[in-house]
Order: structure tokens, then sequence, then C-alpha cells
């Protein structure tokens, strides 16, 4: 017999607000899944980029501009902690999928380990590099 009650409860934990409150886990959760989509942006500035070099001086001077701009350097940057932030999730589902971190506390402890991991690498690749 179908739930009578099924139209008044939230279809979604992502409904965020009045129905569901923000917890680390599923907000950690929530920016890999962000972060993977922006990673295309700069991945397509990096393609962009190589086809500029491979196309010829005068398209590359244009997109060389662009990619050593102000504007280029914060999406690079950006693109980086999100590959370090997606890195790091990857590695805490992988964690997770062998069954371990499932705890509350060390799932929390492991998201921020992500957040700070991600920060703290994204420093270390840039001063080093």
């Amino acid at each position: 017999m179908a739930d009578a009650n099924r139209a008044n409860r939230p279809l979604s934990p992502f409904m965020i607000g009045p129905y569901y409150r923000p917890q680390l886990t599923s907000m950690t959760s929530i920016f890999i899944r962000i972060t993977g989509n922006a990673l295309l942006i700069g991945a397509f500035l990096v393609v962009w980029w190589f086809l500029a070099a491979a196309s010829g001086p005068e398209h590359f001077t244009f997109v060389n501009a662009v990619i050593t701009s102000w504007f280029g350097d914060l999406v690079m940057f950006g693109s980086l902690w999100a590959l370090w932030y997606h890195a790091l999730g990857g590695l805490r589902h992988l964690i997770f999928d062998a069954g371990y971190g499932l705890e509350l506390k060390q799932a929390e402890l492991m998201g921020w380990g992500m957040i700070l991991g991600s920060v703290l690498l994204t420093l270390l690749t840039v001063v080093v590099i």
C-alpha cells in the first residue's frame, strides 16, 4: 500500500534549509561533485592553450595572454585546489568503500582532513612550482 504521507516529506537530502541540516560529511560530498565539474573549466583552458600553441603564434599569443592574466591565474589556482580536493575526496571514498572510517567522528575528521589537506597541498604546490 502506498504511503499516504509521501507527499509531505522532502524529496531529497540536498534540500538544505528548513528540511535538512547541513553536515560536514554531506557538504564535503556535495563539494566533491562541484569541484569535479569545475575542473572542466581549467581543463578546457589548458586544452585551448595547447590547441592555440599548435595552430600558430598569433592564436597562441592571445590565449597565453588570457591564461597568464590575473583571471587565468585565479582560474588555474582554483583548479589546482579543486584537483587536490577532488583527489583527497576520492581517497576518502576509497577508505569508505573498504569499510573503514564510517563512524561519524572519523568521517568528520576525514572531512576536515580533506579541507585542510587540499588547502595545504595547493599552497605547497604553488610554492614549490
